[in-house]
């Protein structure tokens, strides 16, 4: 057990949703002066019930319930989940920023958190002075934070900014300076929320290779929140998935990653769908992604097998020649590969009522990112006059960044295809 260096018993927090009563004077007495006038509470929330004399269970919320586990020394814990998940409010918990309403924290050493942007500034100083105001919190002497002073000036990069008062700052130089601060003033954890989002994409790599660094090198703890299912995959250790206030899964961080992210549904029911065109002859009904055990999936990783299946309906059967095409897109709209049946020779023909074309991708060469697909179904050719159905983003994928050449290295340099090819 002396490895443990962060523990969680029965946490539990609620919040009161309203201020149905206050005990201000001032606030009294607007109370009795609506009531001898026949009006409502001024301080009532909409849609409530002038009744004082019962208290409602709808004023409060938990959003924390029952929350237990344990962290080791050198750990990096991944803490993921929806909005409202309840994990922005375990990070101020842990952080000793606020209590719980019922449990414990048990830690030993030090915590620095990066909560929000800007937390822990005193906006009037300079980002000099707010180094210096920070180890003091964290306990540190005049001296060790001298020691660590320029490395954290040259990690954060706001040298030339840095006796100017941080209410100057940007919300990407306040946030990097604020990470170097915490990363580099050795708190036995270290705290990150999903701040590191507003950094650009270098300083987010950066400060991944850091959180690896302090935490394999250095022994130290790290709590990481985010949205970002890559950087949790490269850098956690471990993962929590937290929903609606309970853990709903903790362990390896693949499987708690994949169970997030698979949480909506990855089938795409495209009957309803109205935005579309063609004459109707055929219509797509539904689509989905599978993987090689043929289980739907929304989440692929880049160089894993996958297949779209799209299935449609046959409204009229006087076709010649069923085309099939699909195009991917960025979420930018940026077109990044797009294949059609004519082209491959492929014929399509004697469909009776349904059917489905299934895609498949030995290894997926699209690099990490969200995807939108466009599916067209055309009769002979593709010009549109002879177009059966077109669905624009029809269909979305995620796709996480993968060994794809089995190397060990993932190349996250470009946001293009992966091509395999020889190379001679």
């Amino acid at each position: 057990m002396s490895d443990i260096i962060l523990k969680a018993e029965n946490i539990s927090k609620q919040y009161r949703l309203g201020t149905v009563g206050s005990g201000t004077l001032r606030d009294d007495f607007k109370r009795s002066w609506a009531k001898l006038r026949g009006k409502e509470d001024p301080f009532l929330k909409v849609g409530a019930v002038n009744d004082r004399s019962q208290k409602s269970t709808e004023d409060y919320v938990w959003a924390l319930c029952d929350i237990n586990f344990e962290v080791k020394q050198g750990e990096v814990l991944g803490i993921i989940g929806k909005n409202g998940a309840g994990k922005s409010t375990l990070l101020k918990i842990l952080s000793r920023v606020t209590a719980p309403t019922t449990g414990v924290i048990k830690s030993r050493g030090r915590i620095a958190s990066l909560l929000e942007v800007g937390t822990g500034f005193h906006h009037e100083l300079t980002g000099r002075e707010n180094i210096y105001l920070n180890g003091a919190i964290l306990g540190m002497t005049k001296a060790e934070i001298n020691s660590k002073l320029d490395e954290i000036i040259d990690f954060s990069g706001c040298e030339r900014y840095i006796d100017t008062p941080t209410k100057r700052y940007s919300s990407g130089m306040t946030v990097r300076l604020a990470f170097a601060v915490a990363a580099h003033l050795e708190p036995e954890i270290l705290v990150v929320d999903e701040v590191l989002a507003v950094g650009d994409a270098e300083f987010q790599k950066k400060a991944i290779g850091k959180m690896q660094d302090i935490s394999q090198g250095e022994g130290r703890t790290v709590l990481f929140v985010s949205h970002n299912m890559a950087s949790v995959k490269s850098l956690c250790t471990r993962g929590i998935l937290l929903e609606q206030g309970n853990i709903k899964l903790e362990g390896e961080t693949d499987t708690i990653v994949n169970d997030y992210l698979n949480l909506s549904s990855a089938e795409f029911d495209l009957k309803q769908r109205t935005e579309r065109s063609g004459n109707g002859k055929i219509k797509i009904n539904n689509a989905q992604f599978l993987n090689r055990s043929n289980k739907v999936v929304q989440v692929i990783s880049s160089g894993d097998y996958l297949k779209m299946r799209v299935s449609f309906d046959v409204n009229e059967e006087d076709f010649e020649h069923l085309i099939f095409g699909f195009s991917i897109s960025d979420v930018h709209g940026n077109l990044k590969a797009m294949t059609v049946t004519d082209e491959m020779a492929l014929n399509i023909n004697h469909l009776i009522n349904r059917g489905y074309i299934d895609v498949e991708f030995s290894r997926l060469p699209l690099r990490g990112g969200s995807y939108n697909i466009q599916l067209v179904l055309s009769e002979n050719n593709t010009s549109v006059k002879n177009h059966l159905d077109v669905i624009d983003n029809a269909l979305n994928l995620k796709v996480l960044e993968g060994d794809f050449f089995r190397t060990g290295k993932i190349n996250r340099r470009y946001n293009a295809l992966v091509l395999d090819c020889n190379i001679v």
